[in-house]
């Protein structure tokens, strides 16, 4: 028996959406696959992808030679205490997560001035 494709089209044509559904779960089943679209995924993480980055990390890396005008800074940032902002800017670590742009590049620029070095992520 030869395969009519005309014929299965008309077949589909005539189910209901609920026999549709039962149709497409059991081919699934049967084949071990999913119909989900994988495409519309991709093409949602590539248009977010795609987008501007909008909020920005400022980590310190280094405090350089001159500390003591660094972790006022730091202090005057992020508002820890001296002990925590020492160590900070002993250690390196995040100083600010999720910041904006202008506000990330201004607190680089303030800290590479006094000597530390800083990455915007």
């Amino acid at each position: 028996m030869a395969f009519n494709k005309e014929q299965f089209i008309a077949d589909l044509e005539a189910m209901s959406v609920l026999e549709l559904k039962e149709l497409v779960e059991a081919l699934e089943e049967h084949f071990g696959v999913t119909a989900a679209a994988p495409v519309a995924v991709a093409a949602a993480e590539g248009a977010a992808a795609a987008e501007e980055k909008t909020e920005f990390d400022v980590v310190l890396t280094s405090g350089g030679a001159n500390k003591i005008a660094v972790i006022k800074e730091v202090r005057a940032i992020t508002g820890l205490g001296l002990k925590e902002a020492k160590e900070l800017v002993d250690n390196g670590g995040t100083l600010k997560e999720a910041a904006a742009k202008e506000e990330a590049e201004a607190m680089k620029a303030k800290l590479t001035e006094l000597g530390a070095t800083v990455e915007v992520k």
